[in-house]
């Protein structure tokens, strides 16, 4: 997949991961890859993710968990004339 590619695999599978999952800049994820050793360009991350974000998508839906429709709170609390007022169990 990175073949043909400056830069070890690792490298460009962190960038593209951590922008994926932490929505970091361009610019903060090319001064976190300075600190490991690593000269990059923003320009360069940006192509990266331009690049491989279906891939990357594609081959970790399979680890996704399935989430249901229905979500159950065990408290919750309720405002009565701008005051918030004892919890009510279930909903």
């Amino acid at each position: 997949m990175f073949c043909k590619r400056w830069f070890p695999d690792g490298v460009i599978i962190l960038c593209v991961r951590w922008y994926l999952r932490f929505r970091l800049s361009y610019r903060d994820l090319s001064s976190i890859a300075a600190e490991m050793g690593v000269a990059l360009a923003p320009s360069t991350i940006l192509r990266w993710v331009i690049r491989y974000t279906e891939e990357f998508v594609r081959r970790w839906e399979t680890f996704e968990l399935v989430v249901g429709r229905s979500w159950r709170a065990d408290e919750t609390y309720i405002k009565v004339k701008g005051r918030l007022d004892v919890p009510v169990k279930g909903c």
